[in-house]
C-alpha cells in the first residue's frame, strides 16, 4: 500500500496577547485551501492536530486549550484604506470543526507584526524607528482594527518591558484600536439585540436572572456571578473541574444565543462554539491570581470571568475585553453596575491571571447606544517560523 508524502507549507507560530496560533499568508496555502470550504477546514484541523479524542493535540501544533487551538490567514487587503485582510479560525479540539463566526482579539495584536514582517505593508509606510500603523480588515466580523506596532531599525520590535497578566515574559507594547466594534445589525440585531441594556434571561433547569446581551467585539452574555452561585473571583479549576458547571454554562450560552438572534434553536449552539461568549461579573473583590499575584480590590473596578470553547478562560479573550469595555461605557448594563455605575470611558477588571485595562467611547444617538472605538494594549512575538508539514492527503 502506497502512502502520499507530507507537504510543507510556509507558516509562522506566533503569540498574540494571551493566545497563540499558526499564521499563514493566504497565497502560501495549497490552492484548494485558498477559498473557504471543506479543504481549508480539513487542512487547518490537521495542522492543529484535531479532532483528537485524547484532548491533547499531540500530533499537531495545537496546545489543547481554546487559547492555543487557533489559526490565522492574512492577505493583502482587497478593501481601500486597509493594509491586510485577517481571517481567524478557532479550531475545536475534540471535534472536526473550525469556527469562523468571530474574531480573536488577542491574536489581532500579532496580525500587524505578521503583516509588516511578511511584506504585506508598503515599505514606505514603515518608519526606521517609531510606530507603524497597520489598518486591518477583520473579515470574520467585517470590522476595522488598527494596530500600532513598534519599529526599531526598520524591523518589528518584539522585545520590551510591557507586562501583560497571563503572559510569562515582558515584551513590546502593541496598542490595538477596535473601530466601531458593535454589531451593525447584519446578524443578531444591533449592539443590544433585544433593545435593552438588561434583560431577564430564562434558562430552563438553571433559572431566570438578569443578563446584558451585547454584540461588541464578540457577542457576549453577561450575567451577575451571584445569580448562579459564584463570587466572580474564581480561578479555572473551580469551574473547569466541575462537569455540571460546564454543562450549565453551555445551557446558558445556548439560550442566550437564541435570545440574541444568533441561532434559531438551542441545538444550533453546538455548531457555533466560538460565539457567543458567557461571562460572569461581580463588584471588585481581592483574590490571588493563578500566578500567585494578589489582586487587590482597590486596584480594579470589577471582576470578570469568561467562558471560551466550553471552558473558563485562563485570562481574558481580547474580543471579550472589548465587550467588557463597551458594556462598562453604557450606564445600566450589568458590567457598568458591577463597576459602580455612572459614566465611564475605561475600566480595569480582574481576571484569573491578573488585571487588564480597556477603554471605550460610547454615545447615544436617537435613543440607541453606539461605540466609536475600544482600545487596549497587548503584545506579540514570533515563536517559530518556517514550514508546517501535513500529509498530502489530509485535505
Amino acid at each position: 500500500m502506497s502512502h502520499k508524502p507530507q507537504i510543507r507549507i510556509p507558516a509562522t507560530y506566533m503569540r498574540g496577547g494571551t493566545s497563540k496560533g499558526v499564521f499563514f499568508r493566504l497565497d502560501d496555502l495549497p490552492e484548494a485551501a485558498r477559498v473557504p470550504g471543506t479543504a481549508r477546514d480539513a487542512l487547518l484541523l490537521r495542522v492543529i492536530g484535531s479532532p483528537d479524542p485524547y484532548g491533547k493535540q499531540t500530533d499537531g501544533m495545537g496546545g489543547a486549550t481554546s487559547s492555543t487551538s487557533k489559526t490565522v490567514i492574512v492577505s493583502a487587503s482587497t478593501r481601500p484604506d486597509h493594509d491586510v485582510d485577517y481571517l481567524f479560525g478557532q479550531v475545536a479540539i475534540d471535534k472536526a470543526f473550525v469556527d469562523w463566526s468571530g474574531n480573536c482579539g488577542n491574536l489581532t495584536a500579532a496580525v500587524g507584526s505578521f503583516a509588516i514582517s511578511n511584506g504585506l505593508v508598503e515599505a514606505a509606510r514603515i518608519p526606521a524607528d517609531g510606530i507603524c500603523t497597520v489598518r486591518i480588515w477583520q473579515a470574520n466580523i467585517g470590522k476595522t482594527i488598527i494596530a500600532h506596532v513598534p519599529i526599531t531599525a526598520g524591523q518589528v520590535q518584539e522585545t520590551g518591558d510591557f507586562e501583560l497578566d497571563g503572559v510569562t515574559f515582558p515584551a513590546a507594547e502593541v496598542a490595538v484600536e477596535f473601530l466601531d466594534p458593535a454589531d451593525d445589525g447584519e446578524e443578531g440585531g444591533a449592539m443590544f439585540p433585544t433593545g435593552n441594556v438588561v434583560d431577564e434571561l430564562e434558562v430552563p433547569g438553571v433559572g431566570t436572572f438578569p443578563a446584558t446581551l451585547i454584540n461588541a467585539g464578540i457577542p457576549t452574555i453577561f450575567i451577575n456571578a451571584d445569580s448562579i452561585g459564584y463570587t466572580g473571583a474564581e480561578l479555572q479549576d473551580a469551574v473547569n473541574g466541575d462537569p455540571k458547571a460546564l454543562a450549565m454554562f453551555e445551557t446558558i450560552r445556548a439560550h442566550g444565543a437564541v435570545r440574541m438572534g444568533l441561532i434559531v434553536h438551542i441545538d444550533e449552539a453546538a455548531g457555533r462554539q466560538h460565539t457567543p461568549k458567557v461571562a460572569i461579573v461581580a463588584p471588585p473583590a481581592s483574590y490571588t491570581a493563578s500566578s500567585g499575584k494578589v489582586v487587590a480590590a482597590d486596584d480594579i473596578d470589577l471582576n470578570v470571568r469568561a467562558m471560551s470553547m466550553g471552558k473558563l478562560h485562563h485570562a481574558m479573550m481580547g474580543t471579550a475585553a472589548v465587550a467588557i469595555g463597551t458594556a462598562a461605557a453604557v450606564p445600566g448594563t450589568l458590567v457598568n453596575l458591577a463597576a459602580g455605575g455612572g459614566d465611564r470611558t475605561a475600566v480595569t477588571f480582574g481576571h484569573p491571571s491578573g488585571t487588564l485595562r480597556v477603554g471605550a467611547e460610547a454615545v447615544q444617538v436617537d435613543g440607541k447606544w453606539q461605540v466609536t472605538k475600544a482600545i487596549m494594549s497587548r503584545s506579540a512575538r514570533v515563536l517559530m517560523e518556517g514550514w508546517v508539514r501535513v500529509p498530502a492527503d489530509a485535505f
